[in-house]
């Protein structure tokens, strides 16, 4: 986590503060970033094959689903304007 979200520099405050502030805060942040990417992982091959079969499946089902429901609202919507317009 950050350490801290505002950082005083010699008891200034306004932009001047944060200007002298920013190299500071600068190399805290990027610490930190460095400290978290430390902790990341590359998924294996299996965990990557997994996910993308997943996901693909998921795909597929959400398509057919979306193209039934289209599809029934297409006709009724049709079905109004023709009993509408006679």
């Amino acid at each position: 986590m950050a350490k801290s979200a505002t950082l005083q520099v010699s008891g200034e405050s306004g932009v001047a503060g944060k200007l002298k502030a920013w190299p500071q805060r600068t190399r805290n942040f990027l610490g930190d970033v460095r400290n978290e990417m430390r902790h990341v992982s590359k998924p294996s091959r299996k965990e990557v094959l997994a996910t993308t079969t997943v996901v693909l499946i998921t795909v597929a089902l959400f398509g057919v689903y979306f193209f039934f429901v289209d599809l029934a609202v297409g006709r009724a919507v049709d079905e109004l304007f023709r009993y509408f317009t006679r």
